[in-house]
């Protein structure tokens, strides 16, 4: 199995702040439309978002008048629409079967074993159930493989291993995968404040981006998979 990768949102804020506007600048391709749609399609409910964040998920969907709680252990789930928890993905405050739908986008490559995850998340969701999980490939962003430390290291949850591990636990329906520029980024302020999203300080950031070419396109790899608890 591989590493975790460690959880630094609440330690290093500005790294998270830097990745979504990187995203939101640059970034032509996001998984959270593409999964509010599926879950309006299904008129799953509630919907669980753990690890949702400040929202991105939930935002949608509560427009669309379905129930959803955002779940996350980190100070940034205030900003969610409410209700908005602070919780352990490995406890998570809820009963039973509570959930029509559970939803997991770039979580559980945190957790150096996903499974205890994966079932906590079955625990809660219905019989039938949708569930939701992400991953980046460990080969994602080949273009800055040689400025990104660790590039091409198995996590613990990625693309390459994300079904199987799903499939452990709950009865994988379906994996969509993606490889293909969803990046742009003009110049090297670009580029900076992209590494500094993806972990990098500021000062290896900035010397890292001077290293790299601009204009450059980035391409992305990662997956989908959608599952039900049988």
């Amino acid at each position: 199995m591989g590493e975790a990768v460690p959880v630094d949102y609440d330690d290093d804020p500005a790294r998270f702040a830097a990745n979504l506007m990187a995203t939101a600048r640059f970034g032509s391709g996001d998984v959270h439309p593409i999964v509010a749609a599926r879950l309006l399609e299904e008129n799953a409910s509630p919907v669980l978002d753990v690890g949702g964040g400040t929202g991105p998920l939930a935002r949608p969907l509560a427009a669309a008048g379905v129930p959803v709680v955002v779940a996350d252990i980190a100070e940034h789930v205030r900003q969610a629409p409410r209700p908005a928890v602070r919780a352990d993905a490995r406890a998570l405050p809820f009963a039973d079967a509570a959930f029509g739908a559970v939803v997991g986008l770039w979580l559980l490559y945190h957790f150096a074993d996903p499974v205890p995850v994966l079932r906590e998340m079955r625990r809660v969701l219905r019989p039938g159930g949708l569930l939701a999980v992400s991953a980046p490939s460990r080969r994602n962003d080949p273009e800055l493989a040689a400025v990104l430390p660790d590039w091409g290291r198995p996590l613990s949850f990625d693309a390459e291993s994300a079904a199987a591990v799903v499939g452990e636990v709950l009865d994988v329906e379906a994996v969509t995968s993606w490889d293909e520029p969803m990046l742009h980024l003009p110049d090297r302020q670009a580029l900076a404040l992209y590494l500094r999203g993806r972990g990098l300080s500021e000062a290896a950031a900035r010397d890292a981006a001077l290293r790299v070419e601009t204009p450059l396109r980035v391409t992305k790899r990662g997956s989908l998979v959608w599952a039900r608890r049988g």
